[in-house]
């Protein structure tokens, strides 16, 4: 008998694939479904063949297709925290920023200071936000990520057919995106491209930072001057590859860090009382995102228009020859 999978289950359960899930990995299915279940039991479930595919063991990659059965074990999990109610202000705030939608997905000009997903001490993230706003967008997933302080293009899917194809467009890298980023100092001339592995560690109290490591993953960026000023520089980044802080680790491997990115600063640039030291979040901007929509659908080139603390910055050092 098929039923409808129940949270922290002394039973073994069986559900049905609906076209909803058309093509969802399997662990990511599980990931979702079996709340407060650790990563590691998860896939330790499947490899044991407890979790299992029309009968069959099967392997975190596989497919589902509509009509499967897939047999969950007892499980017993963490209930985790309620996402916060969204406020109307926010509500508002998302609608205004959607900059593209069709039936499978949408995207927006995400603001700065908002954090992508919920998370330890962040009880609302912008997906959690998107569900709670329209029906359609009740099964909202994020196709990337960016950082709580960057603003910019940011697609999220509506459904897990869409979401596949976007990944998948994504780990082909043939999504083209472009960022813009106020760095201090005057960016090298000489420096059109940061070709430097990268490593994520973590530090006390699970903070993350990513250093250059030869043994880290490979990740390259093309950069390009737009404006100088007397202390900073507009610049273009052009990440070939989607490493973590990828931009912010390179820019700083260059001598010139992102104004406002108080992780990733150069020792020559702290203490200094100007207003490129005081600016409260990093000037990052998800600029331009290249991409196809949907499978065998149109190409796509998506803009999203500079605003916030970084357009304010940026206009004060437009209208100074000195940074007060």
């Amino acid at each position: 008998m098929l039923i409808k999978l129940v949270a922290n289950s002394d039973k073994v359960q069986f559900i049905e694939v609906t076209e909803l899930h058309d093509g969802q990995r399997l662990d990511n299915y599980l990931m979702r479904s079996l709340k407060g279940v650790p990563r590691s039991r998860v896939y330790r479930l499947i490899r044991k063949g407890e979790v299992r595919v029309n009968k069959k063991r099967c392997k975190p990659e596989q497919r589902l297709e509509p009509g499967d059965t897939i047999r969950i074990p007892p499980f017993f999990g963490v209930e985790p925290a309620a996402p916060g109610m969204i406020t109307e202000g926010l509500k508002q705030l998302l609608i205004k920023s959607v900059i593209w939608e069709e039936e499978g997905a949408l995207a927006l000009n995400k603001p700065e200071g908002l954090a992508v997903h919920g998370g330890t001490g962040i009880r609302l993230g912008l997906v959690e936000a998107l569900r709670q706003i329209r029906a359609e967008w009740q099964h909202a997933e994020l196709v990337h990520r960016l950082d709580r302080d960057t603003s910019g293009v940011l697609l999220v899917a509506k459904n897990p057919k869409y979401l596949k194809d976007l990944q998948e467009q994504f780990k082909a890298r043939t999504v083209k995106k472009q960022y813009l980023a106020l760095v201090h100092g005057a960016w090298p001339a000489e420096i059109t491209e940061v070709n430097a592995p990268l490593r994520k560690n973590e530090v006390a109290g699970g903070e993350r930072v990513v250093k250059i490591d030869s043994d880290g993953k490979p990740a390259r960026t093309q950069f390009q001057v737009l404006e100088r000023f007397a202390h900073a520089s507009l610049i273009a980044a052009h990440p070939e590859t989607g490493r973590t802080h990828q931009i912010r680790v390179h820019c700083l491997s260059a001598g010139c860090p992102i104004v406002g990115d108080h992780k990733y600063i150069h020792s020559a640039h702290e203490g200094s009382d100007t207003a490129l030291n005081k600016a409260k979040s990093v000037c990052l901007h998800a600029a331009k995102l290249d991409f196809r929509a949907g499978e065998n659908g149109p190409s796509m080139s998506l803009e999203a228009p500079l605003g916030g603390r970084f357009l304010s910055l940026l206009e004060q050092l437009r209208g100074n020859a000195e940074i007060p």
